[in-house]
């Protein structure tokens, strides 16, 4: 079902619903939930966003996301630069092939000032008369592992890329933005909601990316810049954000204290539990694309955009409104927690 499909069904839903107040004898709340429905019931579409003569910078469009939007905006009559980390390869070679004149491809590595300052001169360099009306921070890299598994530099690399690589782009290209009175569109994701045993560094980055986007949304009010955040869900099919590991791969990353104080039955346990859930993950990139399309060319964009199935919505709604201990119960019951402290029993005898 399509996005305005489903608004629309909303939409009539609860108009029908204030009228079932209305005649079960909740007049005062049918006077006032009534007059308002019917406005958005019948209020006309605005008019076609026109996307000519207008310019969107998009971080990594090698592949996933950033790659497949780079493509449905260059159809769209955007002006797009494609900034890409490894210009040379097959992604940014196929952007160069399949679009339009309009596209342009930059290097650019968002952990590099030099690269995003070249990239700003660039862009710079080759505006439509219309300037540079939205940048989309999609740049980003996963792992997942137990913190305990991690090193400093795990949590660096990541956070160089999805975080302080966001930041560095969004530094670099606000003036350009303000004078168009554009947008601003960040990759964040259902971790920056939810967090969940071994997700941590993807999460951090994710929540950090929130906060940010949050406060920059307010102070750029004032300029009539809107700023919206993306959040997916399971869309590792889609993107191979993150690729499945073997658990040979993870012990053999630990150090000789590490492997005498852990578990290697654990880490299969846990290593065959993600990649099933990267299986599962959605293959289809469009409702992601549509949600990062609306941010750029509503009129009135929202806030955040949750792109995720109905078991993920649940989830989220659950764990943001339910008291901690319930949550953490929630998650202590499930079947892969049962059977790594079962593990740790057998091993270390009595946990307290």
């Amino acid at each position: 079902m399509s996005s305005d499909m489903f608004e629309i069904m909303f939409r009539v839903a609860v108009f029908v619903f204030g009228i079932i107040l209305y005649y079960a004898g909740y007049g005062i709340a049918s006077v006032c939930l009534i007059p308002l429905m019917v406005f958005f019931l019948f209020q006309k579409k605005s008019s076609k966003f026109n996307p000519q003569g207008r310019a969107i910078f998009i971080t990594g469009c090698d592949c996933g996301f950033g790659y497949q939007l780079a493509k449905r905006l260059d159809e769209k009559g955007f002006t797009v630069f494609a900034a890409c980390l490894l210009p040379e390869e097959k992604g940014a070679n196929n952007l160069v092939s399949e679009c339009s004149s309009r596209l342009k491809v930059l290097k650019v590595d968002v952990t590099r000032d030099e690269d995003v300052a070249e990239a700003k001169k660039m862009v710079e360099s080759n505006l439509p008369e219309k300037g540079l009306w939205g940048v989309v921070n999609n740049a980003g890299i996963s792992n997942w592992a137990e913190t305990e598994w991690s090193t400093i530099q795990d949590y660096q690399a990541i956070s160089d890329v999805n975080l302080f690589g966001s930041i560095r782009t969004t530094l670099a290209f606000i003036p350009l933005i303000q004078a168009s009175k554009g947008r601003m569109a960040f990759m964040s994701s259902i971790s920056g909601i939810i967090s969940f045993p071994g997700t941590g560094i993807y999460s951090i980055t994710k929540k950090a990316i929130e906060a940010f986007a949050d406060c920059l949304r307010t102070e750029m009010a004032c300029y009539d810049v809107k700023v919206c955040i993306i959040e997916p869900g399971n869309f590792a099919g889609a993107t191979n954000i993150q690729r499945e590991k073997t658990a040979d791969e993870i012990w053999n990353k630990f150090d000789d204290e590490q492997k005498k104080r852990l578990n290697r039955e654990i880490v299969e346990l846990i290593n065959h539990k993600v990649n099933k859930q990267l299986k599962n993950g959605s293959k289809n990139s469009d409702l992601v694309i549509d949600a990062i399309v609306d941010a750029l060319t509503s009129p009135s964009p929202k806030a955040r955009y949750l792109v995720a199935n109905v078991y993920e919505k649940i989830a989220v709604c659950l764990f943001t409104h339910s008291p901690t201990f319930i949550t953490d119960a929630l998650i202590m019951w499930s079947e892969v927690y049962q059977k790594k402290r079962s593990l740790l029993l057998a091993r270390t005898g009595n946990l307290k």
